[in-house]
């Protein structure tokens, strides 16, 4: 059993975000790239103690950087990205997000 800690990396706070928080209750998570979606649905019931009712998630490339030197190329690290709806009656317990 995964740790919920290790599922949830991080919460995105972006301009997407802020405005999907206020208006639908969703918020975004980066998460683990090997985490599904009822693994991150129990991971957020737990850290956060709020009711979770739909999970999207999707995957994000990582795109191709040029280093100082011309001839080389890397790329950054993919991510994973969800979309998590809470109730509407445990909006309060994520402002803190």
């Amino acid at each position: 059993m995964k740790n919920s800690a290790d599922i949830i990396k991080r919460v995105l706070l972006t301009e997407k975000g802020a405005l999907l928080s206020e208006a639908q209750n969703k918020y975004l998570f980066s998460v683990a790239m090997d985490a599904n979606k009822v693994e991150i649905k129990r991971a957020v019931e737990e850290l956060f103690e709020v009711r979770v009712m739909a999970v999207n998630t999707m995957r994000r490339k990582g795109k191709m950087r040029r280093t100082r030197t011309a001839r080389s190329f890397g790329t950054t690290a993919a991510t994973k990205r969800a979309v998590v709806t809470v109730h509407e009656d445990d909006k309060d317990k994520m402002m803190l997000v």
